[in-house]
């Protein structure tokens, strides 16, 4: 596998951006991140083009459908699950179309899906509980999901012919380990998932994601706490967070931070706000609290070219296009800082 196929200094984003125009956002994606561009995913065009839409799409022999309480496992593929697959089609004819435009090959090319606990804990069973409340069911989804990444990945590669890395997106992780999520009826909740079980699946498919890639998976989780040494013990090489969350942070969790670093993983770390904050942002004022969090931690700054990729906070769907573009550039251009940080940062 290896060991990280982007480049140092290059940033990416987390996946989502404003807009239903597929050819535009790509075309933007390649243009502001060319080093380590990925796949746009536009939820505002409704169903289909979310998370969990876009990853049940990919799932092979296994279908979901829209019910007003969110997915459920279908008998056989219907309506919904045709415009998923319609919608996933036009995204990889804009990203190859918009591939072709650039000339080269970027270096790397990252793709989202929901990962194995988030998809689990959003799908219903015909009866209408949670996937991860049935063991079995959860193990077809994870087997199905690689089986489906399988297929996308190869023929992602054949129309943009770089190497393509997957990024897991675990935003409920949190929650099934502390038995927050409500039971269908919503009068209680699904009992918590043992944090070793929790592991141990994730595990499983990170390590199936890494051999259809060959390439290292990364995991993002926007949740309050995201649980990275659990995330770093199931096999991610690199974790996606919100910066911001390590504002007046415990020293236990910069004791996590600086052991994931040490530990050779990469960060992705979301400095950039997801929405216009009203006021100027400046790239110092994103790169310079993360150059202070390396000296605090008793690393030497080189490590932010190495280990840390920039990104914005979350996903840019809730973002003005004006914003999306300038938080594009803003992330491209802390990944430059980062690799040789201004004097007196």
């Amino acid at each position: 596998m290896n060991e990280r196929p982007w480049p140092p200094g290059a940033a990416t984003a987390i996946g989502s951006l404003p807009g239903i125009d597929p050819v535009e956002a790509a075309s933007i994606v390649f243009g502001e991140l060319p080093e380590f561009p990925c796949m746009p995913e536009l939820p505002a065009r409704g169903v289909g083009a979310d998370m969990i839409g876009r990853t049940a799409a990919l799932l092979v022999d296994l279908a979901v459908e829209v019910v007003p309480s969110g997915y459920r496992v279908a008998a056989r593929p219907g309506h919904d699950h045709r415009r998923a697959l319609d919608l996933m089609s036009w995204d990889l004819d804009a990203v190859q179309e918009a591939r072709e435009k650039a000339g080269a090959a970027p270096p790397a090319f990252k793709i989202q899906v929901a990962g194995p606990w988030t998809l689990a804990a959003n799908v219903e069973l015909p009866r209408g509980h949670r996937v991860l409340t049935d063991r079995g069911a959860l193990r077809d989804f994870a087997a199905s999901l690689l089986d489906g990444l399988a297929e996308h990945v190869d023929e992602l590669k054949s129309r943009i012919g770089s190497p393509v890395v997957i990024q897991f997106d675990e935003p409920s992780l949190p929650a099934v380990l502390a038995g927050d999520l409500p039971t269908a009826s919503g009068y209680g909740t699904v009992p918590a998932v043992p944090a070793p079980e929790a592991r141990e699946l994730l595990s499983t498919v990170i390590s199936g994601a890494e051999r259809i890639t060959g390439q290292p998976v990364a995991v993002h989780c926007c949740a309050e706490k995201p649980p990275i040494s659990l995330l770093r013990a199931a096999g991610a090489k690199a974790i996606a967070f919100d910066f911001a969350l390590l504002k007046g942070a415990s020293p236990a969790l910069l004791d996590e931070i600086g052991e994931t670093l040490d530990s050779g993983t990469t960060l992705m770390l979301g400095i950039v706000p997801t929405t216009d904050p009203g006021v100027p942002v400046e790239l110092r004022d994103v790169v310079s609290p993360v150059l202070k969090l390396v000296d605090r931690l008793g690393f030497r700054r080189e490590i932010l070219a190495e280990q840390v990729v920039p990104t914005s906070a979350c996903g840019l769907a809730g973002a003005t296009p004006e914003w999306m573009r300038r938080a594009l550039t803003l992330s491209r251009e802390s990944g430059k800082a980062f690799t040789e940080p201004p004097e007196g940062w």
